[in-house]
C-alpha cells in the first residue's frame, strides 16, 4: 500500500494563530493581514516576529487592497517593493497574483514579480480563481517557473469547485502544485481528497474568540458593520491537528 505525501498550510494574520498553526501541524503558513477581507500585504515586522517564534516555512502574501487584482501602476510598484522587501526580510516564498482587465494573467507584472522573487518560490493566489480561462492561466503558470496555484476551482469553495480541481491536479501532472483552499476544514477534507487527490491542502482552521475588552462602546463601528469589533479571528490548534491527522490517514492507494 502506497500513501501519497499530503500537507497542509495555514493562513494566518499574527503571532498567535503562527503558533497555534505549527502546534497543531500544518507545514507551512501564508502570512497576510486583514484575513477577513481575503487578506492583504502584511507588516515586516510581523514576518519578523512570527520567523522568531515557528520554525515551519512561512510563504508572505502580498495584495496592495481589496478587490479585483487589476492593479494601477503606482500599487503595482509598492507590490514589487513588498516581493523585494519580504525576501530580504527572510519570507521563504511569495504569493502573488495580477490580471489584466479582459481577464487574462498580466504576463509582464507575472514575470517582473517572479523576477523580483529571485529564487524564492512563488504561489499564485485566487486571483486564478477569477481568470477568464483557467488553462490558459494553468499553461502560463508552469512556462513562467511558478511553484503553486492557490485555488477553488474557480468557485467560492473548494466543495463547489471539486470538479475541475481534480481536472487540473490531473492537468498539471506535478509540473505546477495545485493547492486546494476556501472552506477546507477537518468535516470535508476526507470527502474533498476523495475526489481532487490533491497533495497540499490550504485552510485558515479559525475560531473566533472574544476581546479581552469587558468596556464596549457597541454603537460605534470602524470598519465592518457585519463583524462586531470585540471578535477576534484566530488559528485554532486543535482544528489545525484534526485536519492534519485526517490527511495523514488519506492518500492509500
Amino acid at each position: 500500500m502506497m500513501k501519497q505525501n499530503k500537507y497542509l498550510e495555514c493562513c494566518v494574520d499574527c503571532v498567535e494563530s503562527a503558533i497555534a498553526a505549527e502546534q497543531g501541524g500544518a507545514d507551512r503558513l501564508e502570512l497576510c493581514a486583514n484575513l477577513l477581507i481575503g487578506g492583504t500585504t502584511p507588516e515586516l515586522p510581523l514576518l519578523r516576529a512570527i520567523k522568531e517564534q515557528v520554525s515551519v516555512p512561512v510563504n508572505v502574501l502580498l495584495r496592495p487592497r481589496f478587490g479585483d487584482f487589476c492593479y494601477t501602476n503606482f500599487e503595482f510598484q509598492c507590490l514589487l517593493e513588498n516581493v523585494k522587501l519580504f525576501r530580504q526580510a527572510g519570507a521563504d516564498g511569495i504569493v502573488v497574483g495580477a490580471l489584466k482587465p479582459d481577464g487574462s494573467l498580466d504576463k509582464e507584472k507575472m514575470q517582473r514579480l517572479l523576477q523580483a522573487a529571485d529564487t524564492l518560490p512563488v504561489t499564485l493566489h485566487r486571483a486564478f480563481d477569477v481568470c477568464r480561462d483557467p488553462w490558459e492561466a494553468l499553461e502560463q503558470c508552469i512556462q513562467w517557473g511558478v511553484t503553486t496555484i492557490l485555488t477553488s476551482g474557480q468557485k467560492n469553495s473548494a466543495a463547489e469547485g471539486s470538479t475541475l480541481l481534480a481536472q487540473l491536479v490531473e492537468k498539471a501532472q506535478g509540473k505546477v502544485e495545485i493547492m486546494v483552499g476556501s472552506g477546507v476544514s477537518s468535516k470535508n477534507i476526507a470527502q474533498l481528497d476523495s475526489q481532487i487527490h490533491a497533495n497540499w491542502y490550504h485552510a485558515s482552521c479559525k475560531e473566533v474568540i472574544q476581546s479581552p475588552m469587558f468596556f464596549r462602546r457597541e454603537a460605534v463601528t470602524m470598519g465592518l458593520p457585519v463583524c462586531s469589533e470585540y471578535e477576534l479571528w484566530r488559528t485554532s490548534r486543535q482544528e489545525v491537528k484534526k485536519v492534519k491527522q485526517a490527511l495523514m490517514g488519506l492518500g492509500e492507494e
